[in-house]
């Protein structure tokens, strides 16, 4: 990371280049293979079993695989197509995300069967991160994997936030909300998990498999109610049968937080101040319809700029948490989260000068696409215009990562192999009478 630029210096390079080192220093903060080795357990007088699920697995189960050589360890863990890597004795599978496929029913099944059949001198070490839940699935009931994929379909074009949606994908699965620990009982089950979720509650991280779940039917019911949710019969027979989760799990059981949002906004902080700016941390877990928060994210910028409030310029106005995005019939377009938040945050800044803004999901990958977010500038609305693209009518279509594609300014890191959710940084270069 280079200095800061003079007050004067705030190039539109310079103030890429910045936003990029406080994005990538958030990123680098959850390394899992570090994070992991901070954290293992005891080992155990018997056996390790290592399970995992989620986008950080495979780093977390290599790093324990070469730290445990000594110890007698096998294993499976899923990650995303595409994401594949080795994790020396312990097997690694690929599924799909954000909607399984029928390798993520295999996951499910092979890791039920992993930890079947252990004694209390075993170990079971779970490796839980983002992406968890739909990358290892085993429906309940007479459900079945299409019926599966309608739930999640809907789920995530109906607004709820994730920690709704992971409420009724654990009342209609046989192994999450703490099903997977009660299978691998009597053995000792530790929980080592990287946070995408806002307030780091380890129930909600890929669906608490090994955590007891405190959401009930009844919320559920709510929540299916409140969003106009969408169940295949099956389905709905599933929760008209009372497939409740478990609510307390044995005590030896221990679950560990070894990297969140909030440490990762807090690894972004200190980039920005190296780079000479003041950090202002909103929070990490901060929702809501992606569009709209970047509305008022563009009003706190705006503040920030003429005013000095919330903090004065040069600064960097950083935020982390898992914003939504409402999708209407034939709204599907192209884009994520971060893109459509950084297109209502342009519209609202309508090119004013002195502030830059980057958001990317932390995992390198925004919704479904190859982009991990975007940056905004001063002048992306002029240069949309120069290149006949109308920013709102690609908002209306849900259509952000196009924009962001046709003006060159998509941010594109590849799988990162972790998963603290989206960073969002807004930088305001000069303020005050500066700005005038």
């Amino acid at each position: 990371m280079s200095d800061a630029p003079s007050p004067t210096g705030w190039t539109d390079a310079a103030a890429r280049a910045v936003l990029r080192d406080i994005f990538d220093a958030a990123v680098a903060s959850a390394d899992p293979g570090v994070a992991v080795l901070r954290y293992l357990p005891d080992k155990p007088k018997g056996r390790c079993v290592v399970i995992g699920a989620g986008k950080a697995s495979v780093a977390m189960a290599a790093a324990l695989d070469k730290a445990w050589g000594d110890v007698k360890l096998t294993g499976v863990v899923v990650t995303r197509h595409g994401q594949y890597a080795p994790a020396g004795r312990i097997e690694v599978l690929e599924a799909s995300h954000p909607t399984p496929d029928a390798m993520s029913e295999e996951a499910g099944r092979r890791i039920l069967a992993a930890v079947k059949g252990l004694t209390a001198d075993d170990l079971v070490v779970a490796l839980m991160s983002g992406g968890g839940s739909a990358l290892m699935v085993l429906p309940a009931g007479e459900m079945t994997l299409a019926d599966k994929q309608a739930v999640n379909r809907s789920l995530l074009a109906s607004g709820a936030n994730i920690v709704e949606m992971n409420a009724v994908r654990k009342h209609l699965s046989g192994i999450k909300g703490g099903r997977l620990a009660l299978a691998a009982h009597p053995a000792r089950v530790v929980t080592l998990a990287i946070s995408d979720i806002p307030g780091d509650d380890p129930a909600a991280i890929a669906s608490g498999p090994t955590v007891a779940d405190s959401t009930t039917l009844a919320d559920v019911h709510e929540i299916i109610v409140r969003y106009k949710i969408d169940l295949p019969p099956a389905a709905s027979a599933v929760l008209a049968a009372n497939n409740e989760t478990p609510k307390i799990l044995p005590a030896q059981d221990t679950v560990r937080i070894i990297a969140a949002p909030s440490l990762a906004l807090a690894a972004a902080a200190k980039a920005a101040a190296k780079a000479g700016l003041t950090p202002l941390i909103l929070g990490d877990a901060i929702e809501g319809e992606s569009r709209e928060l970047g509305i008022v994210m563009a009003g706190i910028a705006r503040s920030g700029r003429l005013n000095g409030l919330p903090v004065k310029a040069p600064a960097a106005i950083l935020s982390g948490g898992e914003t939504t995005v409402t999708i209407g019939r034939g709204q599907a377009g192209r884009g994520g989260r971060n893109t459509e938040f950084l297109l209502g945050f342009a519209i609202a800044m309508a090119g004013e000068p002195d502030v830059f803004a980057l958001a990317g999901d932390s995992d390198g990958i925004d919704g479904t696409e190859d982009a991990a977010g975007a940056i905004v500038t001063p002048d992306t609305l002029a240069r949309a215009r120069s290149a006949n693209l109308d920013p709102r009518s690609y908002l209306a279509a849900h259509d952000s990562y196009s924009f962001f594609a046709g003006i060159g300014d998509l941010v594109r890191t590849g799988p990162t192999g972790t998963n603290v959710n989206d960073i969002r940084a807004v930088l305001i270069t000069r303020g005050g009478r500066q700005a005038e």
